[in-house]
């Protein structure tokens, strides 16, 4: 049994790659949004022109990074959302919830300040860890039933 993963939420720092290299040698297959916050944000006006509104430029950017996102989520058997420590996440509780509402396998990475506002998201997971290398022991157990040494 393999596990396709995605990977959402906070852009800011290294978690994605602590998972990814945690979890060489299992059959886990990651995808995730585009992490290149000006790419991410540029997107809908360099590729269909330029807008006078920054809500437009926004939303032409927030749609097309929603067809990639959608198709992650989608595809995914189990969707990890990182709420970090600096910014307003909306996006990634935008995901959460949408994966939920899916019947998506969730597990949610946090600190524990966030533990309050987090709580409704933090109900509808199936995990909640506090560090990547958490999650990926929990792919470890989930594939092969091995507790961590």
């Amino acid at each position: 049994m393999g596990l396709n993963v995605y990977l959402s939420g906070e852009i800011h720092s290294d978690w994605r790659d602590r998972i990814i290299e945690g979890a060489q040698g299992l059959d886990v297959t990651f995808s995730s949004p585009v992490t290149d916050h000006a790419a991410s944000d540029d997107c809908g006006v360099t590729i269909l022109g330029a807008e006078e509104s920054k809500f437009w430029h926004d939303r032409k950017g927030a749609q097309m990074n929603a067809i990639r996102t959608r198709k992650g989520i989608a595809d995914a058997d189990v969707v990890v959302v990182r709420f970090g420590d600096k910014y307003k996440q909306w996006n990634a509780a935008f995901d959460a919830g949408y994966a939920a509402a899916l019947g998506k396998s969730l597990i949610i990475l946090q600190p524990p300040e966030h533990d309050h506002a987090l709580k409704e998201v933090d109900a509808a997971a199936l995990a909640v860890a506090r560090e990547p290398e958490e999650v990926v022991e929990i792919f470890r157990y989930v594939l092969t039933g091995t507790l961590p040494r």
